[in-house]
C-alpha cells in the first residue's frame, strides 16, 4: 500500500491489526490511537473448518448490536440490547489470485469493501470476449501472468524498460455443473497467429492493432500496444474457446500470495543452483515465499530438458500446492492469512470491466467454492519442436493430441475422474435419455413447407446463421425459417428447441441437417400454431448439410500432460 498517497492510517498493514475481542467474540480492526475514536468494523469469528471446508456464501453480514471495545461501550445514544454505533459494511471475498480464481471461495475473509475495489486495476478490453461469466454457463477464465518488469519491487530482474509479454497464461474452464475444473496452460513460444484487435488508448479512443501470422503466442500482450483482450482473442483463434473474462498479474503476485499464506511447500527430486533465477535448494522438500518462490516459478534451466514447457510443470505444480495450502485448515482458521490474502490478491490484479469490482469477483467465488481438489486438473496444450527451425526455439501445436483435448474442454467435458457411484448414476441417466432422444426420430415428418424455425449462431462459424437460412429456403424449400442471428448465449453444440405439437417439424428439419438425437431438446408445453422452433447452431456446426463435428471424445489420450491438483508431485 501506498502510505504516501493513502494516509497514515494505512501505513500499518491491517491484516497485522485485525484482534479477538474477548468480551464478544468477534475480530476488531485496531490501527492504534489516532484511530482509538474512529469507527472499528468487527466481523464474526471464524468458524473451525470441516474436514471438507467449503466457503460461506457470498453476502454482507449484520454486524450484531453490542459489538465495541474492550472495557466499555462505544458514545452515542444507548439502546436496548447492546451500544449502538455506526455499521461498516464489509463484504465475503475470496483471496489470492490464481489461487484466488483457483481455489475459489476456500479462503475468505470479510474486509473494507471500498478499500479493497480501490485495489484493482481495471482494463477495458474493447468487447473482447463474451462480456462476462452467466452463473447457468460453463466459466472461461484467462488467467495472465506478466513478466513486465516495470512497478515497485519488480526492478531488479532485467530488460526493466521492457513492456512485458504473455509469459505464463492458463485458460481456466469451469464445468457448467461447477463439478469440476480444467486448468489448460498454453506455452508462450508456441507459434500461433494473432488476430487484428481493437484497444483502448488512454484517451478514450480505440486503435485497432494489425494482427500477425506466424508469431510467438507471448507477443499477444504487451508488444505493438497490445492488451490483454488481444491474448483473449488469440486464445479464442488458437483453441476455439471464447473466453468469458481475464485476470492478469506480474511478478509480484508471486512474492507477495506465498508469504501471505505462509509459504508454499514444494517438493524437488534433486538439488538446485540455477544462476540465472538465483534459486538454490537441496534436495527435498521446502516451503518458499516472497523472492524464493518467484525464483521457483521463473527458473527455466533447473528441471526436465531446461525448457518453458518444464517450467510450465513446475508452475502447475507450485500453484497446487498454493491451492492445497489455502484449502487446508492452518489458512482457514487464521483471520491474519484471510486478511493478508486479500490484501495481496486485490492488489496484485488487474482484471477486465466484467470483473471490476468486488461484488464481481465475489460472484464469481462463489461459483467456483464448491470445486474439490480432486476435480480440477492441469494440463498443457500438447506441442511438438518446430519443424521450421534447425536450432530449436519454437513450438507448433500438436493436432493429433490437442484436437481430442481442445474438444473435451468446449464440450465441457471432465478431465478428472468422479466418483464411481456419481459416475454410475450419470451413465445410467444418459443411458436413459439417449432412448428417449432416439425415439423423438422415429415418426411422421411434416412437409418441408410447414416448417417454422428460427435459426440463430450460438457458436458456430460466422455468418452460419444468414448460410443457414438461405441454404433451407433454396434448397429444401423452408419458406417458413428466419434468421435472428446470434443468440443470446453461446451454446456447446447444436440444438434444436420444439415443442411436443411440432414433433413432426423437428423430425423433418433434422433429417435435413443431419441432426443427432442429442440435439433433439423437446420442450414440456405446446406452442400456438403460428410459433417456430427454435435452431441454435453451435461449435460443432459447419456448413448446412454436412455432418456436425464427431461426437465429443470422453477420455484424454494417453500422451496428453495431466495433473491432479489435490496430489503433490516433486520437480525433477
Amino acid at each position: 500500500m501506498d502510505a504516501q498517497s493513502r494516509g497514515r492510517a494505512d501505513e500499518i498493514d491491517p491484516a497485522d491489526q485485525w484482534v479477538l475481542n474477548p468480551r464478544t467474540g468477534n475480530y476488531e480492526l485496531r490501527l492504534g490511537d489516532s484511530t482509538a475514536h474512529q469507527q472499528r468494523p468487527t466481523v464474526a469469528a471464524p468458524r473451525r473448518a470441516p474436514s471438507a471446508p467449503t466457503a460461506p456464501s457470498p453476502g454482507v453480514p449484520k454486524p450484531r448490536r453490542g459489538d465495541g471495545p474492550p472495557g466499555g461501550r462505544r458514545g452515542g445514544r444507548s439502546r436496548k440490547g447492546g451500544g449502538g454505533g455506526r455499521r461498516k459494511k464489509a463484504l465475503l471475498i475470496t483471496s489470492g489470485t490464481l489461487a484466488f480464481l483457483l481455489v475459489g471461495g476456500a479462503a475468505a475473509a470479510y474486509f473494507y469493501y471500498d478499500h479493497l475495489n480501490g485495489n484493482l486495476s481495471v482494463t477495458d478490453i474493447a468487447g473482447a470476449g463474451t462480456g462476462g461469466f452467466k452463473k447457468d454457463q460453463a466459466i472461461n477464465i484467462l488467467v495472465i501472468g506478466t513478466d513486465k518488469r516495470s512497478g515497485a519491487g519488480n526492478e531488479g530482474y532485467g530488460d526493466k524498460d521492457s513492456v512485458g509479454h504473455a509469459d505464463t497464461t492458463i485458460l481456466f474452464h469451469v464445468a457448467k455443473d461447477r463439478s469440476n475444473a480444467t486448468a489448460l496452460s498454453i506455452p508462450r513460444d508456441l507459434i500461433t497467429n494473432i488476430p487484428a484487435c481493437p484497444t483502448k488508448q488512454p484517451d478514450g479512443s480505440t486503435k485497432e492493432i494489425k494482427g500477425t501470422k506466424g508469431t510467438r503466442f507471448n507477443n499477444s500482450l504487451g508488444q505493438e500496444g497490445r492488451d490483454a483482450g488481444c491474448t483473449m482473442r488469440t486464445v479464442k483463434e488458437l483453441t476455439g474457446i471464447e473466453v468469458d473474462n481475464f485476470m492478469m498479474v506480474d511478478f509480484n503476485a508471486v512474492k507477495t500470495l506465498s508469504t501471505a499464506v505462509g509459504g508454499v511447500p514444494v517438493c524437488l527430486d534433486k538439488a538446485v543452483d540455477d544462476e540465472d533465477s538465483k534459486l538454490k535448494l537441496s534436495k527435498g522438500e521446502h516451503r518458499l515465499s516472497g523472492e524464493e518462490a518467484l525464483a521457483f516459478v521463473r527458473t527455466r534451466h533447473a528441471f526436465g530438458n531446461e525448457s518453458d514447457l518444464d517450467r510450465i510443470k513446475t508452475q502447475q505444480q507450485f500453484l497446487g500446492s498454493m491451492m492445497r495450502e489455502m484449502k487446508s485448515k492452518e489458512t482457514l482458521t487464521s483471520p491474519k492469512k484471510f486478511f493478508s490474502l486479500a490484501e495481496a490478491a486485490t492488489k496484485s490484479l488487474t482484471v477486465d470491466q466484467g470483473l471490476g469490482s468486488i461484488d464481481k469477483l465475489t460472484d464469481l467465488a462463489g461459483e467456483l467454492k464448491d470445486i474439490d481438489l480432486k476435480n480440477i486438473t492441469f494440463t498443457t496444450v500438447p506441442v511438438l519442436d518446430n519443424p521450421a527451425e534447425k536450432v530449436k526455439a519454437t513450438v507448433v501445436v500438436d493436432q493429433a493430441l490437442a484436437d481430442p483435448l481442445l474438444q473435451m474442454i468446449r464440450g465441457d467435458v471432465s478431465l478428472t475422474e468422479v466418483e464411481k457411484k456419481e459416475q454410475a448414476a450419470k451413465e445410467a441417466a444418459d443411458a436413459d435419455t439417449k432412448a428417449k432422444q432416439d425415439a423423438l426420430l422415429q415418426g411422421n415428418k411434416a412437409p418441408a413447407a410447414d416448417v417454422r424455425v428460427d435459426v440463430y449462431n450460438g457458436g458456430g462459424p460466422k455468418g452460419a446463421a444468414s448460410t443457414t437460412l438461405k441454404w433451407l429456403q433454396d434448397t429444401k424449400g423452408v419458406p417458413k425459417a428466419s434468421n435472428l442471428g446470434n443468440a443470446p448465449a453461446k451454446v456447446g453444440a447444436t440444438q434444436l428447441e420444439y415443442a411436443p405439437n411440432q414433433a413432426d417439424q423437428a423430425r423433418a428439419l433434422a433429417e435435413m441437417l443431419g441432426l443427432p438425437a442429442t440435439a433433439m431438446k423437446m420442450g414440456t408445453a405446446d406452442a400456438s400454431a403460428k410459433t417456430p422452433m427454435k435452431l441454435t447452431l453451435g461449435p460443432d456446426f459447419q456448413q448446412p448439410g454436412a455432418p456436425l463435428a464427431a461426437p465429443v471424445p470422453q477420455e484424454l489420450p494417453k500422451d496428453v500432460q495431466q495433473a491432479q491438483a489435490d496430489k503433490a508431485i516433486c520437480a525433477k
